[in-house]
Parts: C-alpha cells; structure tokens; sequence
C-alpha cells in the first residue's frame, strides 16, 4: 500500500498486533514488572516505569501521526513540558510567548526564579522583539499555535527557522489543533507536544501527554529522562487514550462543522464584542491558519459586552454547555480564563497576553448544532437582559 491516510493510522494503531492469541485490539498490559529470560537477559520490557506494551502501542501511534521518530508519553501535559525542560542548564535561556497556557507560563517563570534557566517571555508576532529574544541564543524556544485562549497564531515554520539559525530547539504546543489538523515537525519544529487529555482522548476520562521528537536522538535523551524522573504514562490511561484516538479523525470533522456554526452566530449576536476563532475570514491570521494548519478546529473565545456580571449570568442561564476547565472531548465546555485555565498567571501578565475579566472560551462539542446554538442564544441573551 502507498502511505496510508491519518484516518487510517489513527483507526488501525495496534489492530491486529497480538501474537499470542490473535486479539484483534491491542491488549492491556497491567504488570508492573517482566520476567527476565535469565541472568542479565532482558525481554524488551523489564519494568513499566521504563516500558510498557500498551504505553508503547500508543505512542507509537502518536508518532506516526506526528510523522516523527520517538514518542514518549507521560502521565499528565505539563509531565511532556517538564519533560522538555530536562534539556536545559542553568547558563541557558529560554524563549516562551507571551500568552502560552497558564500551566506552560506558571511553570517557566517559576523555574527561572529557581535560577534553573534565564527567561525570555516574548510576543513572538513583535518581530522585533522576537528578533531581540533570538539574540540572546537561547537553547529552547517554546511555541503554541493557536494560543490558550485568544487563538493567536504565530508562523511555525517561520519561527523554527530563525530559532534554528541561532542554534536552538523548537518545541510546538499542539493541543488545540491535535496531529488530525496541523504537524508541527513537518513544518520544521523539533519537537511537539499534546496534553492527550483533551482531543486525543476527547471523552474528558483520562489525564495525560505525549511529546514526539524529530530526530532520534533527542527522543532517546528524553526518554531517558523520563524514565529517571519518572513521569511515564500508566498503562490504563494509555489503553484509553489508544481507544480514543481512534475516533479523532472523526470527532475533529464534527467539531469543526459545529465550530464553525457556534463562530458565525457568535459574530452576529448583539452581546459579543469580539470573537476570537482562525475560521472566521475577519481573524487577522486566517490566512495563516489556512497556511499552516489542515483546518481551524473547535477551540474560541469571545469578549462579552457587559463585562464580567454579564459572563456570571451567562454561565448561569447555559443548560448545555458545562461550565469547567479542561477542552477537547465530545461535550461542549465553557470557561473563564482568567479566574479558571490561566489563574496562575498574575493578573498583570494576564492583560498583558490580553485576557480580561469578559473574556469567555468555548470548547465546542459534538452535540447537535441545533441544540448548541439554542442554548448559546438563551443564554446570550438572558446576559443583556
């Protein structure tokens, strides 16, 4: 066969693997510990901290979507981002965005006041300012496209580019969009990183992340590191997340239909002031996004007129959408940043990424867009009554 489709990776990860018994799905793997064939003769797994057969069928799976060399797959998103971090000194600099997820900026800034790092936090569309960053020579630079929670875009491979001529790694948050509808080392990155909580599993029952290299080297040397901290993935959340990848290809088409939809109502209502989603022609890097990514996903935010009274009213009167933190699975989600996603930001460097008190972010679900919309509408409008 010729190289096959994403639809088809995802589905056939595993299928028919099993050697001892003809299991058509890969199996779960709970043991903790392998039998040793005899002395100083390992099996491929000896102990699951450092591998794992469901771990590793599920990894893999990410890496070929990814179209990378090693995936590693760790129990938690930001276990992937410390992961990375494993690479840095204490002489070297880092170079992060301005608006990144709360969890990723908490992290960086906090570490860096440790003295394990030098930070740089950077609006990585000042160009000259980028530029400035990149003039330090830093050893990681940190990308998220589109960011949590304004979906701002930043240029992959333009960044990577000059990230690389100055030395250093490009690490992609690739969250929001999932390997279905962007692949960041495709566009130069060197490494990417998903917090498979969310689309990759997408039914809101497993906490987890992957990070997949370019080279395989790099994977090996945080592989490495992985196993010595450990923060590998255990094997049940594996084996869910493995059952939910299966279903991704699918999911994202729906949740664009309706994304789509929840954004052009959205545009149109008399309670937003703004709304912040790559499809709508009217995005200042809709072009971009048509660019770089396969689509524009299910992920928006919008500002609401009346301020932060009218977002209590609103998440008061929604019967549909739940309000909570977290995104990507099959029912629709709505949150306040500043107060939920990113309240480990201080409120200074909250505004500065430009997250307000009437901002709101959506997690579009799959539900039936008729109802989606009915319950937006009644709830938009109870919050300007």
């Amino acid at each position: 066969m010729s190289e096959k489709k994403i639809a088809t990776t995802a589905v056939r990860a595993g299928i028919n693997s099993d050697q001892h018994h003809g299991a058509v799905v890969p199996a779960l793997h709970l043991s903790s510990t392998y039998a040793l064939k005899g002395f100083n003769d390992k099996r491929q797994f000896d102990y699951s901290r450092t591998g794992n057969p469901t771990r590793a069928t599920f990894a893999q799976a990410i890496t070929d979507l990814e179209q990378g060399a090693v995936g590693i797959v760790t129990n938690t998103g930001m276990s992937a981002v410390h992961l990375i971090c494993q690479l840095l000194d204490t002489q070297d600099t880092v170079v992060i965005p301005h608006d990144c997820y709360g969890g990723s900026f908490r992290l960086f800034t906090h570490l860096a006041k440790r003295g394990q790092f030098t930070l740089v936090v950077v609006d990585q569309n000042d160009q000259q300012a980028l530029a400035q960053a990149l003039a330090t020579k830093p050893k990681l630079v940190l990308v998220e496209s589109p960011s949590n929670p304004l979906l701002r875009l930043v240029d992959i491979a333009a960044i990577t580019k000059q990230a690389h001529q100055v030395g250093a790694l490009v690490a992609v948050d690739n969250t929001f969009m999932s390997p279905v509808l962007q692949q960041p080392l495709l566009l130069g990155a060197d490494i990417v990183f998903h917090s498979t909580t969310k689309y990759i599993n997408g039914h809101s029952d497993v906490v987890g992340g992957v990070l997949v290299t370019k080279e395989q080297a790099l994977g090996e040397k945080l592989a490495w590191w992985a196993n010595c901290i450990g923060i590998t993935g255990s094997a049940f959340d594996s084996f869910l997340a493995l059952r939910g990848l299966k279903t991704l290809p699918i999911r994202m088409k729906q949740h664009q239909i309706n994304a789509n939809a929840v954004a052009k109502f959205l545009q149109q209502h008399s309670a937003i002031q703004q709304v912040y989603f790559p499809g709508l022609a009217s995005h200042p890097q809709h072009e971009l996004a048509k660019k770089q990514q396969y689509d524009f996903g299910a992920m928006m935010s919008f500002e609401l007129k009346g301020g932060v009274e009218a977002v209590k009213i609103l998440f008061d009167k929604l019967e549909l959408f739940t309000l909570a933190q977290s995104l990507g699975g099959v029912e629709s989600l709505i949150c306040h940043p500043s107060t939920m996603t990113h309240a480990g930001m201080e409120i200074e460097a909250q505004l500065t990424a430009g997250i307000t008190q009437s901002l709101v972010r959506l997690s579009v679900g799959i539900e039936d867009i008729d109802d989606i919309l009915a319950d937006l509408s009644q709830a938009l409008d109870a919050s300007q009554a």
